[in-house]
């Protein structure tokens, strides 16, 4: 049971610890670009909600209560232009569902 256990924290925490690090779960939270492929995958630098409305394109990030999945909603002019769910995979990266 010993051994188990840290392979279950590692494979069920990894998911957690990134929507840990600056996200809350269910909350939207925005940045001015989006980038999928990177491994692990990183939000990047996020923008307050003065700076949401001054850029022409923008994306509003939502991770699950779970930490599992990934919503991506995408803004051109204030107006959603685009939206996709990823899973957020063990090894830290995104995966299109």
């Amino acid at each position: 049971m010993r051994i188990f256990l840290p392979l279950l924290v590692v494979l069920l925490g990894l998911p957690l610890a990134v929507a840990a690090e600056g996200f809350t779960p269910g909350t939207s939270h925005y940045y001015a670009d989006f980038e999928p492929g990177k491994q692990p995958w990183q939000p990047g630098q996020a923008l307050n909600f003065e700076e949401v409305f001054k850029n022409y394109q923008y994306y509003e990030i939502v991770i699950d209560q779970e930490g599992r999945e990934v919503t991506v909603n995408q803004f051109i002019r204030g107006d959603k232009a685009d939206s996709a769910t990823y899973l957020l995979l063990p090894d830290g990266s995104l995966q299109k569902k």
